[in-house]
């Protein structure tokens, strides 16, 4: 059973029951490529300063559909196809954004963002520092992140702790397709750079949206959780794709009698803090789920800090992470599989920190 065929429709399933609970009011579905597409249309039409380039982004419609239709729209002023140099056209969002404009800078995935790692570091997140304040750079970098399936592992790799490790960026992971328009959204009217780090295997999953999500001004502000499922006895934090393993898991956990929190984190820099610890306080009990290696990871960053603050006396059971095993990945998809935190990996794991055996 492999990610995209049958667990793709289970998963998918779990998440519209869970999101279709009676406290929600949603008037419509869309894919998470839809929700993008919007919010790119409605943000180019807002302010003429923003534009779109990077590979295949214009005539092509983008190498994931995502800007479908907007360089018909927009014209080579506003969606600007470049060649294969990350490191090029980085470089040339930089300036423009110096200059006063708003590039969205799309990288076919972010593994390939190493190629410009000095421009995003040394030219865009130290430039307002190094300038004592006098120039911003308001620039949003977003493209797929983390693995797929079958890519191996030049296009597998998850950049969340790479990117949330250094100052003067701010970093997002959205789930959902109201994550994806509001966090998108806030990155695009802020005045520093972003990175959107986005899932290629979530580009065709369909949530439902609000009412409040569809509207051209919703945001989500950047560093700000939210709680996807209340629960009284493990929390569980998460991002991006993982959240939706995430969810999964609790529901069978719920099966056994567990009621786990799910946090969905949005923002990895600045992470949620008070959400993340208002619930420890709660459960009492932590989990730390992500798709990334264990080493120096995103749920290194939330146990180390669990450890330094009074709220560590509030833990029952020690804080631990589930995460993806410490290797390249697998090109083989049975190995793939296994090599990145499933529902059942993350409902084990949690059934260990509540004291069950298994």
């Amino acid at each position: 059973m492999y990610f995209l065929t049958p667990l793709r429709n289970t998963l998918l399933s779990n998440i519209l029951r869970i999101c279709q609970r009676k406290e929600y009011r949603y008037v419509t579905k869309m894919s998470v490529r839809d929700a993008l597409n919007a919010a790119l249309d409605e943000e180019l039409a807002r302010d003429e300063k923003v534009f779109i380039l990077g590979e295949e982004v214009a005539q092509y419609d983008g190498a994931y559909k995502v800007t479908k239709g907007l360089w018909k729209k927009y014209g080579d002023k506003r969606l600007i196809d470049t060649p294969i140099t990350e490191g090029g056209f980085c470089g040339i969002a930089i300036g423009a954004a110096l200059a006063g404009l708003k590039p969205i800078c799309e990288f076919m995935t972010f593994n390939f963002s190493m190629q410009a790692i000095d421009r995003i570091i040394n030219g865009a997140a130290k430039n307002l520092y190094m300038s004592a304040g006098k120039y911003n750079v308001p620039i949003v970098f977003r493209g797929p992140n983390g693995n797929a399936k079958g890519l191996a592992a030049q296009h597998s790799q998850c950049f969340g702790a790479w990117y949330m490790g250094c100052p003067g960026l701010k970093v997002m992971s959205p789930t959902t397709c109201e994550d994806y328009r509001g966090c998108l959204k806030a990155a695009i009217r802020d005045p520093d750079p972003v990175i959107v780090l986005e899932s290629e295997v979530l580009y065709n999953f369909t949530f439902p949206v609000s009412d409040e999500a569809m509207d051209k001004d919703f945001l989500i502000p950047i560093g700000k959780a939210k709680i996807e499922k209340p629960g009284n006895h493990i929390t569980l934090t998460s991002h991006g794709q993982a959240t939706v393993y995430t969810l999964q898991a609790a529901e069978i956990l719920a099966e056994e009698g567990i009621e786990a929190e799910v946090i969905n984190l949005r923002s990895l820099r600045p992470l949620d803090w008070d959400t993340i610890f208002t619930s420890v306080s709660k459960t009492h009990k932590l989990m730390t789920v992500e798709l990334g290696w264990p080493t120096c990871g995103v749920g290194s960053e939330i146990v180390a800090t669990i450890m330094e603050n009074p709220v560590f006396f509030q833990l029952d059971a020690p804080a631990i992470r589930c995460t993806g095993i410490d290797v390249p990945m697998p090109y083989a998809e049975n190995i793939e599989y296994e090599c990145t935190p499933k529902d059942h990996h993350i409902a084990e794991f949690a059934k260990k920190v509540c004291g069950i055996n298994i």
